[in-house]
């Protein structure tokens, strides 16, 4: 794969963090589902539009992407060759024929100018190291005037998850997890970084509009618990200690998510993000 920057991304998404998310598609999507609509409203992709999905994973904002331009083209990229084979297998097996996948760093992938009528993104654009020359990149592949819509996550203290892995604070490393502004999941938790950001890559109208949705994150707290510990945090946090430890701690995990079980069992928590939308200067 030629032109990677973020060299560390590429090894964990084309390791176990990219083989996980990969072979648990559909439960990250009952995850994050509930800001599709809004994003991809946000976004503005209609009829004939030419869009480009970043950090598409495999492929489901891509696919409801090219649903809602039938007459256009939808385009995702991402570092994660895994992802990237099951968002192509699921395009063909739904028979979607405007919709491409392309593996690469969208930081400085050689986009042609111009191309795209819209970028968007969900939670695809925190893991950039140089999040300025990335979104500017971006921007050079829109044409004068077109739409940025992003969805990134707010302060950490307002997801469900974040509270759920706190519990695990006397038993697990957790150190700076989940603080604001540091690189990974949270760089871009302050609205004024966004804005910063945004405004140095070239955009315009820059607005930050906070989202709360409830996804769903297991069949119960069981279930939920130890999906929450194969993620990446998860398993880093829990290979720091013996199995005693473990042990207990995945016991105090799934004994405060059962406060979370719905009527039918499943567990539902709270993910609060932003969802920005910018435009290219033309």
């Amino acid at each position: 794969m030629p032109n990677v920057v973020n060299t560390e991304q590429a090894q964990a998404w084309n390791g176990p963090e990219g083989t996980h998310w990969a072979r648990n598609q559909d439960r990250w999507n009952a995850v994050n589902e509930g800001f599709d609509e809004p994003l991809l409203a946000a976004a503005g992709i209609t009829g004939a539009h030419r869009t480009l999905d970043i950090g598409c994973g495999s492929g489901h904002t891509t696919r409801l992407a090219a649903h809602r331009a039938p007459e256009g083209r939808a385009l995702g990229i991402d570092l994660s060759g895994p992802m990237l084979a099951e968002a192509r297998a699921r395009a063909e097996r739904e028979g979607i024929s405007n919709v491409a996948f392309e593996q690469g760093d969208a930081q400085v992938y050689p986009f042609a100018a111009g191309t795209f009528d819209s970028a968007f993104s969900r939670y695809g654009v925190m893991f950039f190291g140089d999040p300025v020359a990335a979104f500017g990149n971006i921007g050079r592949a829109l044409r004068p005037g077109g739409r940025l819509a992003f969805v990134c996550p707010a302060d950490a203290a307002l997801n469900g998850w974040v509270d759920a892995m706190a519990v695990l604070r006397d038993l697990l490393p957790l150190g700076d997890f989940g603080r604001p502004g540091l690189p990974g999941m949270f760089s871009l938790a302050a609205p004024d970084r966004i804005r910063d950001v945004v405004t140095a890559a070239g955009f315009t109208g820059i607005t930050v509009k906070q989202a709360q949705k409830y996804g769903t994150w297991g069949s119960g707290a069981a279930d939920a618990a130890e999906f929450l510990l194969a993620t990446g945090p998860g398993r880093h946090l829990m290979g720091q200690v013996g199995a005693a430890t473990r042990t207990r701690a995945r016991q105090a995990l799934e004994d405060h998510l059962r406060a979370h079980e719905t009527a039918d069992g499943t567990v539902r928590l709270r993910s609060t993000s932003w969802l920005v939308t910018a435009d290219r200067r033309a």
